[in-house]
């Protein structure tokens, strides 16, 4: 059903009363008239023209507005905005003065006065709709710039509470007991990784960017640990070595912890996890083999989170694709923080 906005269709209504209006106006102070019918014919012409230059003139300005952001490009908006314009209303005029020539034989021999005059008040309407629609831009810009600003302080306080997840400490304690009995050189080994784990996550809590090696270096004691908790049931692929990216903190950790969650580790149904680049983007599967019940409430915190901290870094969007078999994350590469 098509929504009706029904105070647009009134305001509508408005202009186009006032700009006939102001047509006959204009043309009983001018008096360019010798009878009733003159008057009616030139006053219907005039608000006719001013009906094309002002809606006409708006809706442009609204197109290019749409294509153009004045923001980024306001010498190029500027510019087509202009001479769109001054085409615009002069092929609109001689079509209005051929159409009225046709129909009432209307000579029009100060034709070319009157185009000047009509460039000259789209030149003030150019003017108005450009400064209206920069300040809509500007407006609109300053809400977004708040509103992501609102969002990246409520992602990292999500991501904080995700990084310090106390599952995953519990687990690794309960490893660590068992190896502090069965393997001491081990356990001491256990017992770094997972210092570093945490010395990562007190020191990028801050940074919203940190290199691929970054990342990588973190994520590698990450899956020690894992992997002592796994041992082969678990195999993860990382294949990120041709090209340049940065990531926020603890994302590809955050999506393999989500794998390791939501599907079954056995001997029998191992966990394949694979991390490679595709065009533009960092992908992140994982073979589909779903737990019946969770362990862990599953509230999709994570992938909003992630989401989130994507969108205040990069115009690119995430990803995710559920498939029968598999599960797809697909993160933008972030290649050059100054664009951040």
């Amino acid at each position: 059903m098509i929504n009706v906005d029904r105070k647009e269709i009134l305001r509508q209504v408005r202009d186009f009363i006032l700009l006939l209006v102001a047509g006959f106006v204009m043309t009983a102070l001018m008096g360019f008239y010798k009878s009733p019918r003159q008057y009616i014919v030139i006053g219907s012409f005039t608000a006719l023209m001013w009906i094309f230059l002002w809606k006409g003139n708006s809706l442009l300005s609204n197109i290019i507005s749409a294509r153009i952001n004045w923001l980024k490009a306001p010498v190029k908006s500027l510019f087509v905005l202009s001479v769109s314009s001054i085409v615009y209303t002069i092929g609109s005029i001689l079509i209005l003065m051929k159409f009225y020539n046709f129909l009432f034989n209307i000579d029009f021999g100060r034709s070319s006065a009157m185009i000047y005059s009509a460039v000259t008040v789209t030149v003030i309407i150019s003017l108005f709709m450009h400064g209206r629609s920069f300040l809509q831009e500007w407006k609109q810009s300053a809400l977004d710039s708040e509103r992501l600003k609102r969002e990246s302080v409520t992602a990292r306080y999500e991501s904080l509470k995700n990084q310090v997840n106390p599952h995953f400490l519990f687990n690794s304690f309960n490893v660590l007991t068992n190896l502090v009995y069965e393997d001491q050189d081990l356990a001491a080994r256990f017992i770094k990784q997972l210092s570093e784990v945490y010395r990562y996550v007190l020191d990028t809590r801050e940074r919203e960017l940190v290199t691929k090696e970054e990342e990588l270096k973190f994520l590698e004691s990450y899956l020690f640990l894992q992997q002592i908790r796994f041992g082969e049931n678990l195999k993860v692929t990382i294949e990120l070595d041709h090209q340049h990216t940065w990531f926020p903190p603890l994302v590809l950790q955050m999506l393999i912890e989500n794998a390791i969650k939501h599907n079954i580790i056995s001997s029998e149904q191992p966990l394949h996890i694979k991390i490679y680049f595709d065009n533009d983007f960092v992908v992140v599967e994982n073979h589909l083999q779903k737990k019946k019940v969770l362990a862990e409430e599953s509230v999709g915190v994570g992938l909003n989170n992630i989401r989130m901290r994507y969108e205040f870094l990069t115009d690119k969007k995430m990803q995710v694709e559920a498939l029968p078999d598999k599960f797809v994350v697909r993160l933008p590469v972030i290649e050059n923080v100054g664009t951040v």
